[in-house]
């Protein structure tokens, strides 16, 4: 995670097309909620090029991780052959919950644009404020515990890791 540091945040009005693929990420909220999906779309976007688009698929696959913002990353992934989406920005209908925001930064977008925040999520029954609440209190506050347990060997497979040559750093 050394990658990552304090910068200046760019202007939100830096890309003239922002607005026309923010309202692109809500039709595709709308359609899937059309659809019986959940409301929100997302899309990973370079330049004027479209890389991949998500939905949400959480109640549809039974996969608690197939919001919109993971979806679309998957399949901008896929498009490109690497992990790395530097040089890209995600556009999503609603702000990002916490696993999409981490899966936007593991991916190294450049920059990640909403249009509804997470009180608007939370007005539609969804946990997205709850999760950032959530996470702002002590661990030892929380109703799930998450707990370390020391086990031999814990550390071994970073250390497997590290001794490859041939490893490729993300």
């Amino acid at each position: 995670m050394g990658n990552f540091y304090l910068a200046e945040a760019p202007s939100v009005t830096d890309d003239p097309r922002q607005e026309h693929w923010l309202a692109e990420a809500v039709a595709l909220a709308r359609k899937n909620v059309a659809d019986g999906g959940g409301p929100f779309g997302a899309l990973i976007v370079r330049g004027e090029e479209v890389l991949g688009k998500g939905v949400n698929r959480v109640t549809r696959d039974n996969d608690p991780t197939a919001h919109a913002e993971v979806c679309a990353i998957r399949a901008a992934a896929h498009a490109l052959g690497d992990f790395r989406l530097t040089g890209t920005v995600l556009y999503t209908s609603c702000e990002p919950c916490p696993l999409c925001l981490a899966a936007a930064l593991w991916a190294r977008v450049d920059r990640v644009v909403y249009a509804a925040d997470r009180h608007d999520a939370a007005r539609g029954g969804f946990d997205d404020l709850a999760f950032y609440e959530l996470f702002a209190r002590p661990r030892s506050e929380w109703a799930t515990p998450v707990l370390p347990l020391e086990v031999p060997g814990a550390v071994a497979p970073f250390d497997d890791w590290l001794a490859r040559p041939d490893r490729e750093a993300y």
